[in-house]
């Protein structure tokens, strides 16, 4: 007589995305969430607004009270232990500084990492890149996500290396590439920075992670993509730059699945 394995099931981590709703499941929660399952993690998400949006435009947010965001961060943190956190869309600094504060009351070393959108591709935008509140930020989270544009207008300084040190000053910096302007010159060259993401340490040390797949596509959400998959490899015991390589990996995967603006996930 046969006999049939029994399926021992694999205890996944729990990773919490603290997003905006996006209809179109490009971008948000239920494209961190889909991240999240796809790699083995267990997502929970708080909404941190509703948007009004497709794949292709963004016509309005209508954000959740930050008491509303507390009660559901209440009930998830009685269930379930949860050590990382992703963040995304948030109304301002100030909220999203409120909410920081309150998971560190629930777990004193949980880890945030925050995508910090600033607009949609479609000109939406959320809030002041100017507030002070910025630098509250900052101070208690563990790894920030701009593109090279969100990075501009979160820094300042008279140099790249001065604009860097003032965010690893405080955190871990993951300075996306794929905004970059391609150098002409350069364009058909390995040295073309286009694509490469660089990784910046708060010990001094830095990564470069660059681009492994030319067939790729631009995708609605990416970013998202990227941070919670790097959120997700943190949560499953990778060290950071590893995290970050991995990431960068599994979103080149999703950018290269399909030519729309949405990606699939496999």
């Amino acid at each position: 007589m046969k006999r049939t394995q029994k399926h021992t099931p694999v205890k996944r981590p729990f990773v919490l995305t603290i997003a905006g709703l996006d209809p179109s499941s490009g971008a948000g929660l239920t494209a961190d969430i889909k991240t999240m399952e796809r790699l083995k993690c267990y997502g929970l998400s708080v909404c941190s607004g509703n948007t009004v949006q497709n794949d292709k435009e963004l016509s309005a947010v209508y954000w959740t009270p930050i008491d509303v965001m507390k009660a559901q961060i209440d009930l998830l943190f009685e269930r379930f232990e949860i050590f990382y956190v992703k963040v995304g869309i948030i109304e301002s600094w100030s909220i999203l500084s409120k909410v920081i504060t309150y998971l560190k009351l629930k777990n004193p070393t949980i880890k945030v990492v925050l995508d910090p959108v600033l607009s949609a591709s479609s000109s939406f935008k959320f809030h002041s890149s100017q507030e002070e509140d910025f630098l509250e930020v900052l101070k208690n989270i563990y790894l920030l996500t701009p593109n090279f544009p969100e990075f501009e207008k979160l820094t300042s300084g008279s140099n790249h290396e001065e604009r860097v040190g003032n965010i690893t000053d405080h955190c871990h910096l993951l300075l996306k590439g794929g905004h970059l302007p391609v150098d002409t010159k350069k364009e058909n060259e390995k040295e073309s920075k286009k694509g490469k993401d660089e990784l910046y340490l708060t010990s001094g040390k830095s990564f470069v992670f660059n681009p492994k797949r030319a067939a790729i596509s631009e995708k609605h959400g990416s970013g998202c993509i990227l941070s919670s998959a790097i959120t997700s490899f943190l949560a499953l015991g990778n060290p950071l730059n590893k995290a970050c390589y991995k990431g960068k990996k599994y979103t080149e995967n999703t950018l290269s699945s399909n030519k729309s603006l949405l990606a699939y996930h496999f």
